[in-house]
């Protein structure tokens, strides 16, 4: 099988029923610092807490994803406000293998309207049809079960645990490590149950 090199240097704008998806621009940061000051994201992501994401910080973060070339970052817009409400992201490329890393963020104005679920499926299939991956994987966190049926819903399969990675409080916390192969995708296109 031919594989094409992962190339994270095109900015896709990616348009489903419900999100779309498509590159950064400098004033998402005005939207992420209300979005990574939620509690609950800092807690799902397992992000350190911090007083406030200056601004300017994140707007040169922001500003800078397009010119990117060994990640994709792109913005999650819920179409029907136009409001930027998260994040999706290839990273951690391994070309010889045709994997990378993915991770998303959805904020509370994103929340429980199915929004994560196509923003998934939507950058996943844009990986194994356009990217050429064979493997995409991630970890989440054994307290965000409502993360982890995403993935399900996306195809995406438990392979294992890693024990105790995440401190909460006094407490430790499991990460449940998933994939998706393109064969999968290829046969159900991210809807393993129907």
């Amino acid at each position: 099988m031919r594989r094409v090199p992962t190339d994270f240097s095109v900015k896709p704008t990616l348009t489903g029923d419900r999100v779309l998806l498509r590159p950064f621009v400098a004033d998402d940061a005005t939207v992420f610092q209300v979005i990574l000051a939620d509690p609950e994201v800092v807690r799902l992501t397992g992000s350190p807490p911090q007083e406030r994401f200056d601004l300017d910080r994140l707007r040169d973060w922001y500003g800078s994803r397009s010119s990117q070339t060994d990640r994709l970052d792109l913005a999650v817009v819920d179409r029907e406000s136009g409001e930027c409400v998260g994040e999706v992201v290839l990273n951690e490329s391994d070309p010889h293998n045709a994997s990378c890393n993915f991770r998303t963020l959805i904020g509370p104005a994103g929340r429980g309207r199915g929004l994560g679920t196509e923003a998934v499926r939507l950058i996943v299939g844009y990986g194994f049809t356009q990217l050429g991956l064979h493997r995409i994987s991630l970890e989440v966190f054994a307290f965000n079960p409502r993360a982890r049926r995403v993935y399900e819903k996306a195809g995406f399969v438990a392979e294992g645990t890693l024990r105790q990675v995440l401190r909460d409080g006094d407490d430790w916390v499991d990460a449940t490590v998933m994939s998706i192969l393109a064969p999968e995708w290829a046969r159900h296109r991210g809807r393993p149950e129907g």
